[in-house]
């Protein structure tokens, strides 16, 4: 069974919380918080806690080379508790460029095997109680002994991995619960490449492909007037397809060109152009935009294919109004029992 959230976002912590109250009074089965160089992932996570009672609370995602596996450790332990035994702790590592520019990181290499030795870590703080902790990997360095009894947690907190490119979402196969999919995900690359890759993973470590959840942000912008929506999905479209390191999902889904179009526009900082790059084909295959009822028929196509499915608002070039207005109206029309109302009545 397929299952919806949506990714929360507000121009503060107090609207952020008031639209995850909507979204869990609406019936989601989860909110999700992101981060970036302006808001705190873990900080969003809390305010959204105080204001739920029964949504999971997911990060998609806080950045696991920004704190050290004990500190992210912590924050995830204290979160769970803090709402009750909801948290979905969704990991990811951003690009190269922001590992190294953003959080100082300075061995970039082997992305997939850093996540994979911080997985193993987190868990095994979870479990201090099984005894101390002396490790020295590739990645983390990492010597506690408890100084008195611990005990053992309340709960597994489940924990989601970020991947793009195949060896990425291996990692989610190997060592996670699900995977945290990015937003310019399309049904075609989850089939051909992000649900082989989990299988090879999954193979790797013996476990069943099955046991790993699939969740993907769909970039969803409704209006009363399709064209304001499409062009909002265009931007964003065009905002993410201007980096390199997306252009596997451009390819397989045949808009090579297209962003190659987008990055040389970038690259001159033309955004006139680079979202005008972003062709009617590529708007229909990448997300779902027009009316209420547009949005909530293009949604079908995921069902089968994700999981869970992550409705995510443009933001690129949306002024804040127009973006809270955007998610007041997703949460209206396409809350899980107005979507299954609308399957079963056609």
């Amino acid at each position: 069974m397929t299952t919806y959230g949506l990714s929360v976002q507000g121009a503060d912590l107090k609207s952020l919380s008031r639209t995850a109250a909507a979204a869990d009074r609406a019936g989601f089965d989860a909110v999700w918080a992101s981060e970036f160089y302006t808001r705190s992932g873990s900080i969003s996570m809390a305010a959204m806690a105080a204001t739920t009672t029964t949504c999971r609370i997911g990060s998609s995602i806080l950045y696991g080379v920004g704190r050290s596996p004990l500190v992210l450790a912590t924050e995830a332990r204290d979160l769970d508790e803090l709402c009750g035994g909801r948290v979905i702790l969704g990991l990811g590592n951003g690009t190269k460029r922001m590992m190294s520019g953003w959080h100082g990181v300075t061995d970039t290499s082997a992305p997939a095997l850093r996540m994979e030795e911080l997985v193993g870590l987190l868990r095994r703080i979870w479990n201090l109680h099984e005894g101390p902790i002396h490790h020295d990997g590739r990645f983390y360095t990492l010597d506690l002994t408890p100084t008195g009894g611990i005990e053992p947690p309340q709960r597994t907190i489940p924990i989601i991995t970020a991947g793009v490119r195949p060896r990425m979402c291996e990692v989610a196969g190997r060592v996670a619960d699900g995977l945290a999919g990015h937003p310019l995900f399309t049904t075609t690359y989850v089939e051909e490449i992000v649900r082989p890759a989990i299988a090879k993973g999954a193979a790797h470590t013996g476990r069943d492909p099955r046991d790993v959840e699939i969740i993907s942000m769909v970039m969803c912008s409704i209006h009363d007037n399709p064209d304001i929506a499409r062009q909002e999905l265009a931007q964003q479209i065009a905002f993410y397809s201007s980096v390199k390191s997306y252009e596997s999902v451009l390819d397989v889904n045949g808009f090579a060109a297209e962003g190659r179009t987008i990055r040389e526009a970038f690259a001159r900082r033309d955004f006139g152009a680079m979202y005008n790059a972003v062709t009617d084909d590529m708007i229909d295959t990448m997300g779902v935009a027009g009316t209420a009822t547009q949005v909530r028929e293009g949604l079908r196509r995921y069902h089968g294919v994700l999981d869970h499915i992550l409705l995510y608002p443009p933001s690129i070039g949306v002024p804040p109004p127009r973006l809270q207005e955007n998610l007041d109206t997703l949460i209206a029309e396409c809350a899980p029992p107005r979507l299954d109302h609308s399957s079963s009545t056609g």
